[in-house]
């Protein structure tokens, strides 16, 4: 496999993801620090709302794909998974919020790219 041609779209990716972390970040920090609210809820619902903006933007601009119902599911659904699942290890663990959110971004970095090139939008760029 060339490794070039594996992470093509990635820059683009990384593009639409920073404006997807401020989003989730935002998001997390106010229902977790203002609100009181537990890190795998704070983490899953920032993640819920970026989301929908980065996979749209990503369908579009990275992917050059029409979105749909069932891919959007598929991807929310792996990804918030993820999400919530290590918002709880980080519960579980009392480990600080900011840490919670930088391993969380790494980890939907690349699992979201390879799993959105891969499986979502597998075969379909333009």
């Amino acid at each position: 496999m060339d490794i070039r041609a594996a992470f093509h779209g990635f820059p683009r990716f990384v593009s639409v993801g920073l404006l997807n972390t401020l989003i989730h970040w935002t998001t997390f920090f106010v229902l977790n620090t203002v609100m009181s609210f537990r890190q795998a809820s704070s983490n899953f619902v920032g993640f819920c709302l970026a989301v929908s903006f980065s996979f749209y933007a990503n369908a579009r601009y990275t992917f050059k794909q029409k979105t749909s119902v069932s891919r959007y599911l598929l991807f929310v659904g792996f990804m918030g998974i993820l999400s919530y699942g290590v918002g709880s290890v980080a519960d579980q663990l009392l480990l600080p919020g900011w840490m919670t959110l930088v391993v969380f971004s790494g980890i939907s970095l690349v699992c979201g790219f390879f799993y959105s090139k891969y499986f979502i939008f597998r075969g379909r760029e333009q």
